[in-house]
């Protein structure tokens, strides 16, 4: 970066620059944590020589300190996967289950929304279709933030509620599901070759409330990548172009998303996670009748207080999956 040739390239600059602060991430807190070592060896080493308990609160103060910042560095060294730094979009979809359904995925868009602005992060909604009376059927949040997607990835998955139906006037106990997908934001130094001829764009008119306000152009877009099938789309901006840019930014993040649960399935199959990787399988239950508990089935973390975790208070859960994914890697 001292170089006088630096800037001429100004992207190869920039991921330069974007690679020195994912690293600085790591290195600034790990060279703080070895100050603190050696500061609290030179306290103990103090308070042994006094032969007094004077110094051994401040001892005991130091070593907690030092304690939980290692905690939280380890968690930080466990999202170490090539996309983990990057932004993150966050999909959700309604399972099937009507107006409950729909209900319950808007729970989830308010929960992942309210994480989100706890830690700083900024969000957009970049797609959302109403779910009817009530909900959403389906919305993709944009979430910007260090690290963003490598900690929203173990919420991939299902996720199960069961509650009292404020929509069933007999007040009968339901069930809902919901599914969550989690993308990286592939930033613009990660080349993705997508050939002209495996792309299909279609345009649509997007929804809206109608009157004055209805959307009577052909805003919305949607790319499919013929080979896989797989489709993106926005609908949130008024210009096409717009609309254009981020249905192919998440489409992109789709295709990654493919190449990493590829090598997620041979970890999986490596050691025995049968069912942990699969889009569809249940990994949370949160059940608000006839007892309260949100339960996580792959690590066994439950919380007493749903609604504490529905108001974005979901690191713990976070944290007990890396910790899990990483004792099992070291085993």
């Amino acid at each position: 970066m001292e170089g006088p040739s630096f800037w001429n390239d100004q992207d190869k600059a920039k991921a330069i620059i974007a690679e020195l602060k994912t690293l600085n991430g790591v290195l600034k807190p790990f060279e703080a944590l070895v100050g603190q070592a050696d500061d609290l060896a030179a306290s103990i080493e103090l308070a042994e020589e006094a032969e007094t308990d004077e110094f051994d609160d401040d001892v005991r103060t130091a070593a907690e300190k030092a304690e939980r910042d290692f905690s939280a560095f380890e968690l930080q060294s466990m999202l170490s996967g090539p996309n983990d730094h990057c932004n993150a979009f966050v999909t959700i979809h309604a399972g099937a289950g009507g107006t409950e359904a729909c209900d319950w995925a808007e729970m989830l868009l308010r929960m992942y929304m309210m994480w989100a602005e706890n830690r700083g992060f900024t969000t957009q909604i970049t797609d959302r279709e109403d779910g009817g009376a009530a909900g959403i059927a389906q919305a993709t949040i944009h979430i910007k933030g260090e690290y963003a997607y490598g900690n929203l990835r173990p919420e991939s998955g299902v996720h199960r509620l069961v509650r009292i139906s404020p929509y069933d006037s007999a007040a009968r106990r339901q069930t809902s599901f919901s599914s969550v997908d989690v993308l990286p934001e592939i930033d613009e130094t990660i080349d993705i070759e997508i050939k002209d001829e495996d792309l299909k764009r279609d345009v649509f008119r997007c929804g809206g409330p109608g009157g004055q306000h209805q959307n009577k152009t052909e805003s919305g877009v949607r790319f499919t990548h013929i080979p896989t099938g797989v489709a993106a789309e926005s609908r949130s901006e008024r210009s096409q172009h717009k609309n254009s840019a981020n249905a192919m930014a998440l489409l992109k993040s789709k295709l990654i998303r493919m190449e990493e649960e590829k090598r997620e399935a041979e970890y999986a199959k490596k050691y025995d996670e049968k069912g942990e990787i699969s889009f569809g399988s249940q990994i949370r239950s949160y059940v608000l009748q006839p007892y309260q508990l949100v339960k996580d089935t792959r690590t066994g973390h439950e919380v007493g207080n749903p609604r504490s975790v529905l108001d974005g208070n979901i690191d713990g859960f976070i944290e007990s999956y890396l910790r899990m994914k990483l004792s099992k890697g070291a085993s």
